[in-house]
């Protein structure tokens, strides 16, 4: 599952794209404003961890715990989540907001257990204790600050392919939103 959870983003899209929605301009503000919001918390975690979170390698070099990783020990899965919810809300399909994130739920926590088990065994006990400080999957102001080095460039140049995808979703969602009502 971990080597392909590129994939999950394909199967929550389906059901938005195909199964009839009803659209508004409030809907299309509040799934932006969602899909924009996970972006940057994609992006600020990006830019602290590096572009060794966009691989499905087990070769972690070190254990990043300042900036968003301080506040949510998985800020990439978080804005995912935030993103494809946001893109339902959009398609105005909204009785799959639930099932999308009850299986989303269960995919991710599948994948997070395994790579806290990666983590544990390659930084045992300053995984361990970051584990305890820091929530899995709802963001909370850290109780002590650390900080580390941001590289915002790399960042935006590693998520160039992501910001063309939600281009490519926008347009697809526009396409649709035009046809049911012509």
């Amino acid at each position: 599952m971990f080597r392909n959870r590129g994939w999950l983003p394909l199967l929550f899209l389906a059901v938005p794209l195909l199964a009839p929605g009803d659209t508004s301009p409030r809907r299309w503000v509040i799934g932006g404003l969602l899909v924009a919001i996970g972006e940057a918390v994609r992006l600020a975690g990006v830019a602290a961890a590096g572009t060794v979170t966009r691989r499905r390698s087990r070769n972690v070099q070190r254990l990043v715990t300042y900036g968003i990783f301080s506040w949510v020990r998985n800020p990439l899965y978080v804005g995912n989540f935030l993103a494809w919810m946001g893109f339902t809300v959009i398609s105005g399909v909204l009785w799959f907001l639930p099932v999308a994130a009850v299986v989303f739920a269960i995919e991710y926590t599948l994948i997070v257990r395994y790579e806290e088990g990666v983590l544990e065994t390659i930084f045992g006990e300053e995984y361990l204790r970051y584990k305890r400080r820091t929530p899995r999957w709802i963001p909370r102001p850290p109780s002590e600050s650390e900080t580390g080095e941001h590289h915002w460039g790399e960042a935006w140049r590693s998520e160039i392919s992501t910001l063309l995808q939600y281009v490519v979703l926008t347009a697809a969602f526009v396409v649709k939103d035009w046809l049911r009502n012509r």
